[in-house]
């Protein structure tokens, strides 16, 4: 077969494309700081990068959910504790009211006085809210979970929970009867009626007191069980940093260059695309004739 001199430099020609094509790939990787710029560079990692992200932005909303989660948890056990706190004064003035030999009219008209404020205290950290809903509301859609006279007009429903990975959710809300015990024998109904005793029938707060009891017990069991759920947010929330990280590394290792490496391959490159050069400059001599072919 002859070879002419058109076909040498078509040849050399093609070569030198090649290389410079190789060259100039090379330096975008570097300019982007990415393997991959267009999805034809590499369709598997296009793939694998696509689902890492839909991975991140998955782990991202479960961020967010976490830290809904906290919140609602972190203020349902506040409110409880300083609950707990007024509801136990409440029981030290009921204690001290069931002496009847050693409080006068006037001391009595004080207890009772001190317990109907701290009634309304009590109302008021039960209708704390968040986000414009009721902690311990329920779903209902009202600003209050108790009204003035202490009934509760929350709503009982599905329960309030937020995912917080793939496979696992977590209840965020306590309703009132959760935390404060039955309607009609609730914290609301036994302080009143120790605060209308005082005074009326001092006999009936031994009663009063049980049934004070019985009340704060629920109330710290409803503590537990926060404490409880909060934990499992907390847990989940590393488990959630850690995946975080890991998908991170993972998306990394899929899109982004190897500097030394490539840096050294851009190198090799440019002195091969030099030499093709200077051979190809070598191997062809073209004359007037060359076109006369």
């Amino acid at each position: 077969m002859r070879i002419t001199q058109r076909a040498v430099a078509l040849t050399s020609l093609q070569g030198l494309n090649r290389n410079l094509d190789a060259v100039g790939r090379l330096q975008q990787q570097l300019t982007s700081g990415r393997l991959i710029n267009q999805p034809s560079d590499s369709p598997t990692g296009t793939n694998r990068a696509m689902q890492t992200r839909f991975d991140q932005a998955a782990v991202a909303q479960q961020q967010r959910n976490i830290g809904d989660a906290k919140s609602w948890l972190e203020q349902s056990d506040s409110a409880l504790r300083e609950m707990l706190d007024t509801t136990r004064r409440v029981r030290d003035l009921t204690v001290q009211g069931l002496n009847t030999g050693a409080n006068t009219d006037t001391s009595r008209q004080a207890l009772a006085t001190e317990v109907a404020s701290l009634r309304d205290g009590l109302l008021s950290l039960a209708n704390r809210t968040i986000s414009g809903r009721p902690l311990f509301g329920g779903v209902t859609p009202g600003q209050k979970a108790y009204d003035a006279t202490g009934a509760y007009v929350g709503q009982a429903g599905p329960p309030v929970t937020r995912r917080v990975s793939d496979t696992e959710t977590v209840r965020v809300d306590t309703t009132g009867p959760e935390a404060f015990g039955p309607v009609g024998n609730d914290l609301f109904a036994v302080v009143d009626r120790i605060a209308t005793d005082l005074l009326a029938d001092p006999t009936a707060l031994a009663t009063h007191l049980d049934d004070l009891d019985t009340v704060m017990k629920t109330m710290l069991t409803a503590v537990a069980d926060i404490g409880s759920r909060a934990a499992r947010v907390e847990r989940e929330e590393q488990v959630n940093a850690d995946r975080a990280l890991t998908l991170s590394s993972q998306l990394a290792e899929t899109e982004n260059i190897d500097l030394p490496n490539t840096i050294m391959r851009l190198q090799m490159q440019q002195v091969g695309y030099e030499a093709a050069l200077a051979a190809t400059a070598k191997a062809l001599s073209p004359t007037l004739l060359d076109y006369l072919y």
